[in-house]
């Protein structure tokens, strides 16, 4: 089964974050999410990007890097809006990538000085009304990514609410989350086809 690495949002690694990795792992893969903040978690949108201000951007995306270098080379990506930036870095330019599932977020593939990879397969969801994925350019680069590379899928829901695979938070959405859920599932099984000698995952959690 595959092994995902799969990095949280502004809020900071909450049990939303780690809820949606055990719905993954249930599925038999395995799957690590690293700490960004170093156990911090905000309880806004607002408070988190301020801690992420203070410690940066890049810094952010550094952080990411650093929790993988010990990690075996076929990785799938996945990241939650602030974790979209070191799980699009990382498939872009980490050899051996085998995929990316990017949620609520996307960034011009350009900002990572490299086209998509061929053949790394990725998935962006988001809300077609969210005022930050819409609104703010990620929408555009999402399309732009799908014209472009030979393996990409876009996946829009209707609605206007940012973290809605988020279980703890009042933005969840049920019927979202469940087709993002399976369409997670459905390339993560693809994979798994492509590498059938793969050793099964353990399900057990890791971080």
């Amino acid at each position: 089964m595959a092994e995902v690495v799969l990095f949280h949002h502004a809020l900071g690694r909450t049990p939303g974050v780690t809820g949606f990795a055990d719905e993954l792992r249930r599925a038999g893969h395995t799957v690590r999410t690293p700490d960004l903040f170093e156990g911090r978690m905000f309880d806004t949108l607002e408070e988190g990007m301020a801690h992420v201000r203070r410690i940066g951007f890049g810094e952010v995306i550094e952080r990411g890097a650093r929790a993988v270098e010990d990690l075996p080379a076929e990785l799938v990506f996945a990241g939650f809006s602030l974790g979209v930036l070191p799980a699009q870095m990382l498939a872009q330019t980490r050899p051996g990538a085998r995929g990316a599932l990017l949620y609520y977020a996307c960034v011009p593939a350009a900002e990572f000085g490299t086209d998509w990879p061929e053949g790394v397969p990725v998935q962006v969801h988001g809300k077609e009304s969210d005022p930050l994925f819409a609104g703010e350019g990620d929408l555009d680069a999402a399309r732009a990514l799908v014209a472009s590379a030979d393996r990409a899928e876009l996946f829009l829901y209707p609605g206007d609410q940012h973290y809605f695979a988020d279980r703890t938070l009042p933005s969840y959405d049920a019927e979202a989350t469940r087709l993002l859920l399976d369409r997670s599932l459905s390339l993560l099984h693809t994979l798994d086809a492509q590498n059938p000698r793969q050793t099964p995952a353990s399900g057990g959690p890791s971080d």
